[in-house]
């Protein structure tokens, strides 16, 4: 396995062109790399100073995206790879790509393939991306894989967005009921405490429960708050950390109802058409399981990946080996026994991606619709219920009268 590549800054002071002081901090390989970008810069180096290690280039996925539909334009215009390289870095404002190109020239220009100088930044370039690309060069087809492999991560991201939009709605209606049942609580339920209070009469349960409630929330709301926040935000970085709590909050996702099913399929859609792509690069099945094994996105399926490799590899059929993973839907294994008995197993698994892909639009499109009357009736609910729990008394007073 190749180790990530590295950069490191430099503290520079040198002289422009115009003869006037100028200093910075730049980021490069190594001195020499300093030097020849300062060089290019038209500075005279006159001292450069090295400040330890740089943080690893941030990249946006759709910098990626835009990165392989460009090189693939580039290419197939007839340019050569390196020119293509120098090309995109020229008109591209990010200095995070920019860096990464940087390096993955300096490599190319070296002698190494593009697909392997790619995979020294796994968190940016997967496996399966690496594998594609470097199939695609042992075959001469590079620029259309490029091309193919931003058409799928344009495609991806858009159901990634649909399914967002889709969760964001209910998740906002949601903070918004909670955020007016707390200010209600906190400033406007104790003003009616001061009232029930001056009167004496006896409270109705409904009453005496939103009072208790108010006046928890007064006492212990913030501390509340905050120990919420920071379980939170515990739980998102053991999540990023630690392979047992992804697999556990992996697992409960796919649990959830109506969104576990929905993840399910977007997940199996994704992972057929990883491994269809794969097959029609031309890379034998046995082959393939090491770029699938984080291609789903989810450590329940990836952990049944590496199970089905090994199955695989002892001389079992795919489709028998899908069988024994309980996270593969009974569609999937019926339409790989079928590719594989008619030997159009990629065709089979392509096909299948396309059902599911739609299927997910359909099911996106029906859960919007869906949640927006849900969300309106939780939250008249909440906020009606609670009124009517504070008005109660006072109306069961004026029946007294």
């Amino acid at each position: 396995m190749m180790q990530p590549s590295m950069d490191f800054r430099f503290f520079w002071l040198g002289l422009a062109a115009d003869g006037q002081a100028r200093r910075g901090v730049l980021i490069a390989a190594d001195l020499t790399a300093a030097r020849q970008a300062l060089r290019a810069a038209h500075i005279r180096a006159l001292r450069i100073e090295p400040r330890g290690r740089a943080p690893a280039p941030s990249l946006r996925k759709q910098d990626v995206t835009a990165f392989s539909r460009q090189l693939g334009a580039l290419l197939r215009a007839g340019l050569p790879l390196l020119h293509a390289l120098d090309v995109i870095m020229a008109n591209h404002a990010r200095p995070g790509l920019k860096r990464v190109l940087r390096r993955v020239s300096n490599e190319v220009a070296g002698g190494m393939q593009l697909s392997d100088a790619l995979a020294r930044f796994p968190a940016h370039f997967p496996p399966l991306y690496c594998q594609l690309l470097r199939v695609s060069e042992a075959s001469g087809a590079m620029p259309a894989m490029l091309t193919r492999l931003a058409d799928q991560r344009e495609r991806s991201a858009a159901q990634q967005h649909k399914l967002r939009a889709a969760l964001a709605y209910p998740v906002c209606v949601l903070l918004l009921a909670c955020a007016i049942t707390a200010a209600l609580m906190i400033f406007v339920v104790p003003t009616f405490k001061q009232i029930f209070d001056s009167v004496g009469a006896p409270l109705p349960t409904p009453t005496r429960l939103v009072l208790a409630l108010s006046a928890l929330a007064a006492r212990a709301g913030l501390p509340i708050t905050v120990a919420a926040l920071a379980a939170l935000l515990g739980l998102r970085w053991r999540y990023h950390h630690h392979p047992r709590t992804r697999l556990i909050c992996d697992r409960a996702l796919l649990r959830l109802p109506v969104i576990g099913a929905l993840l399910t399929q977007a997940i199996v859609a994704r992972w057929s058409r990883a491994l269809a792509t794969l097959l029609q690069a031309g890379t034998p099945l046995a082959d393939t399981f090491d770029a699938l094994a984080q291609a789903a996105g989810n450590r329940v399926f990836d952990l049944a990946t590496r199970e089905l490799a090994r199955t695989v590899r002892q001389g079992a059929r795919l489709a028998q080996a899908l069988r024994t993973a309980p996270c593969f839907p009974g569609e999937l294994v019926q339409a790989v026994a079928i590719g594989e008995e008619t030997g159009a197993l990629d065709a089979m698994l392509a096909d299948l991606a396309d059902l599911y892909e739609h299927q997910v639009d359909s099911d996106i499109a029906a859960l919007s619709n869906l949640l927006e009357p849900v969300m309106v009736v939780i939250l008249g609910l909440l906020i009606g219920g609670l009124v009517i729990a504070m008005y109660l008394p006072i109306m069961q007073l004026g029946n007294a009268i």
